[in-house]
C-alpha cells in the first residue's frame, strides 16, 4: 500500500505522535459522499501503519521469547498504544455511521463492512479497556511458557516439536520413552497453566458481564461477527461429528492396531507407520521446505508460487523450530506492505510440510485480497480465512511429487493426511464444546474442569487407544491447544472450514481449471461479502449440516480406500 495521508517516514513511537492523526479524522467534516469515502481510506490507512506495527512486535516476540528487549517492545504497544486507541476508533466508527451520507454508500461493497461497525459499536465498553489490556498481556504468557519446555535425549536439549518426531521411530520402546519425557515436562507446568487460564476465564467473564452478556460464550459468538451461524448451530455441529466423523476415525484405529499386531494400542503408538516403514521426510531444512513448496504451488497456479518467493525474498519466513521459540504456525498478515509473515516450527515432518502449504494458502489469500481499498475488506472471518488454507492443503496434495518423488512414498503421504482431516475434526468439536461449558460456566473448580474434558473425550474418542495408567496426560490434554489461551472461540471455524475444503478439493478433482478460478475469485473478493456469498463465490456451499457431514465424509473416505 502507497501512503497517501501519512508521511513515507512516519512511524509510531508514543501515543503523542499517533493521537494528531486519530484527531483530525475524528473532527474532519464531511460534506459529501465522496468525502465521506475519502475519509474512509485515511483511516484505512491509519488502521493498516497500526496494525502493522503491532504486528511486527508480535512476530518478533514470538521468534525470540527469551529476548526481555522484544518482550517489553511488544508490551508498550499493548499498555501504551492500544488502550489509548480503542476509545478513538469507537468514536470514528460512530462518525461513520451517524454520518448523514453512509446510506448513499454502495450496499455491494459496504453492507458487510457497516454491518460490523454497528456491531462493534454496540459491543464497546470504556470500562473494558483495561481488563483487554490486560488480557493480551496474558494470553502471551502462554507463548512463554511452553517455549520454555524441552527434554534431553541422547545429551541434546530439544524443543517438544522436535522431541515428538520419535513418535514415528519403528522402536517401541523409544516412541514410549520420549512420551513419558514430554508428559512428565508438561505436567511441571500443569499448575501454572491452571492458574492463568482460571485468570483468563475470569477477565473474560467479566468483560462479557460489562457489556451486558450472561456469559463470554454469547459475547464472543457476537465480537466474532457470527452474523451467518448461531449457537445452536455449533452444537449440532459437534454432534454431526460425532455421529458421521468418530466412527470413521475408529475404524482406521482398529485398522491400524491390527496392523501393527498390538493387544494393547497406546497413545505412543498412533504416529509410527502400521507397515514398519520409515518416517517420511518430505525436507529437510526450512530453505528447503520453501524451495519445495514453491516448486509444488508453481504446478497447481504460478501466481501462488511468486507470492512465496516474493515472501522469501523479503525474509517473511520463519520455519524451523528452535529453543526460545514460540509454539504453533501462523500466517501474520501486515496490512501496509501487504507482504505477510509465516511462522511455524517445523522439524521435517509430514505434518510440518502440511501447516506450510496451510499456512501458505493464508498467504496467497492475504496477496489476492491486497488489492481491496480497505483494510477492513482485507480482514476475512476464520471461516473464509480458514477455507483458504485447508483447501490448499488439499488441492496441493494432488502434487506433492516434489516432497515425494518415491510413488509410494506419495501414496503413503496422501493417506496420512486424509486420515489427518477425518481425525482433526473430532479434536476440533471437543476443544469447541469444551470452550462453550468453560464460559457458560464461569465458576467451576477445577475438578469440574477436569472432569468436564474427560467427558468430552470420550464423547469424541474411539475407544481404540488405551490410557490405562495415563489418566493424568488425558484429563490435562487440552492445555496443549494455544486457543483456548490465547484466541479463545477461534477454533469450530477449522472444522467449518474443513467441510468446505474437502468440498473444494472435490470440485478441483473434477474440474481443476474451474476450481481454481472459483477459489481465486473467493478469496480476491476478502470480506466484501457474507460468509454464505464467499463459499457460493468459491463454489461451494457453507453448510454443517448432518446430512452435508455424511456426504463429505463418505468422499473422503472414498478417495481413502482408493488409494
Amino acid at each position: 500500500m502507497q501512503r497517501r495521508y501519512l508521511s513515507p517516514d512516519f512511524k509510531i513511537t508514543t501515543w503523542d505522535n499517533l493521537k494528531p492523526l486519530l484527531e483530525e479524522l475524528k473532527n474532519r467534516s464531511l460534506n459529501s459522499v465522496a468525502d465521506l469515502k475519502q475519509w474512509m481510506k485515511d483511516h484505512s490507512e491509519v488502521d493498516a501503519v497500526i496494525s502493522e506495527d503491532g504486528a511486527w512486535r508480535y512476530i518478533k516476540m514470538t521468534c525470540n521469547t527469551q529476548d526481555e528487549a522484544l518482550q517489553t517492545n511488544f508490551n508498550f504497544f499493548v499498555t501504551e498504544i492500544e488502550p489509548h486507541i480503542s476509545p478513538y476508533t469507537n468514536d470514528l466508527n460512530k462518525k461513520l455511521i451517524e454520518c448523514k451520507f453512509v446510506d448513499e454508500l454502495e450496499k455491494d461493497t459496504y453492507f458487510v463492512y457497516v454491518r460490523g461497525l454497528k456491531k462493534s459499536i454496540e459491543l464497546y465498553r470504556e470500562e473494558n479497556i483495561p481488563l483487554i489490556t490486560e488480557l493480551r498481556q496474558k494470553e502471551q504468557d502462554y507463548g512463554t511458557i511452553s517455549a520454555a519446555q524441552t527434554i534431553t535425549y541422547n545429551g541434546e536439549e530439544m524443543t517438544l516439536q522436535k522431541a515428538s518426531t520419535f513418535f514415528k521411530s519403528n522402536d517401541r520402546a523409544l516412541r514410549e520413552s520420549i512420551y513419558h519425557q514430554i508428559q512428565s515436562r508438561r505436567a511441571e507446568d500443569e499448575d501454572t497453566l491452571n492458574k492463568l487460564y482460571t485468570e483468563l476465564i475470569a477477565l473474560r467473564h467479566q468483560v462479557a458481564l460489562n457489556t451486558g452478556y450472561a456469559n463470554y460464550r454469547d459475547f464472543k459468538h457476537d465480537e466474532l461477527g457470527r452474523f451467518d451461524y448461531s449457537v445452536q448451530d455449533c452444537y449440532n455441529f459437534q454432534d454431526a461429528i460425532q455421529k458421521h466423523i468418530v466412527p470413521l476415525v475408529k475404524q482406521n484405529e482398529l485398522a491400524r492396531k491390527t496392523a501393527l499386531k498390538l493387544e494393547s494400542y497406546r497413545p505412543w503408538d498412533k504416529e509410527v507407520d502400521a507397515d514398519g516403514k520409515a518416517p517420511l521426510k518430505p525436507f529437510t531444512t526450512g530453505a528447503d521446505l520453501a524451495a519445495k513448496t514453491i516448486t509444488c504451488f508453481n504446478t497447481i497456479d504460478p501466481y501462488f508460487a511468486e507470492c512465496i518467493t516474493i515472501m522469501q525474498n523479503m525474509k517473511r519466513l520463519d520455519l524451523e523450530s528452535r529453543i526460545g521459540k514460540a509454539p504453533g504456525g501462523y500466517n501474520y498478515p501486515l496490512m501496509e506492505t501487504d507482504v505477510p509473515f509465516i511462522f511455524m516450527n517445523a522439524v521435517g515432518l509430514h505434518r510440518d510440510m502440511v501447516t506450510m502449504v496451510h499456512e501458505g494458502g493464508h498467504a496467497v489469500h492475504a496477496f489476492l485480497a491486497a488489492n481491496l481499498e480497505l483494510t477492513e475488506f482485507k480482514s476475512t472471518p476464520s471461516e473464509v480465512a480458514e477455507l483458504a488454507s485447508m483447501s490448499m492443503e488439499l488441492i496441493s496434495m494432488e502434487h506433492w511429487e516434489p516432497f515425494f518423488p518415491n510413488a509410494d512414498d506419495l501414496k503413503r503421504a496422501k493417506k496420512e493426511q486424509l486420515n489427518d482431516v477425518l481425525k482433526g475434526l473430532p479434536w476440533i468439536a471437543s476443544i469447541d464444546k469444551f470452550q462453550h461449558w468453560i464460559y457458560t460456566h464461569p465458576k467451576h473448580t477445577l475438578e469440574e474442569r477436569y472432569a468436564c474434558w474427560m467427558e468430552i473425550s470420550k464423547d469424541f474418542g474411539t475407544g481404540v487407544i488405551d490410557h490405562t495408567g495415563l489418566e493424568n496426560n488425558l484429563k490435562r490434554s487440552w492445555q496443549g491447544q494455544l486457543h483456548l489461551y490465547e484466541v479463545p472461540f477461534y477454533y469450530i471455524e477449522y472444522g467449518m472450514a474443513q467441510l468446505g475444503a474437502i468440498a473444494m478439493w472435490r470440485s478441483y478433482k473434477q474440474n481443476p481449471k474451474q476450481a481454481l478460478a472459483n477459489y481465486k475469485q473467493a478469496l480476491a473478493l476478502g470480506y466484501t461479502k457474507t460468509i454464505p456469498e464467499l463459499y457460493k463465490a468459491a463454489g461451494i456451499q457453507f453448510d454443517f449440516s448432518p446430512a452435508y457431514v455424511k456426504e463429505l465424509a463418505d468422499f473422503v473416505k472414498g478417495e481413502y480406500e482408493a488409494l
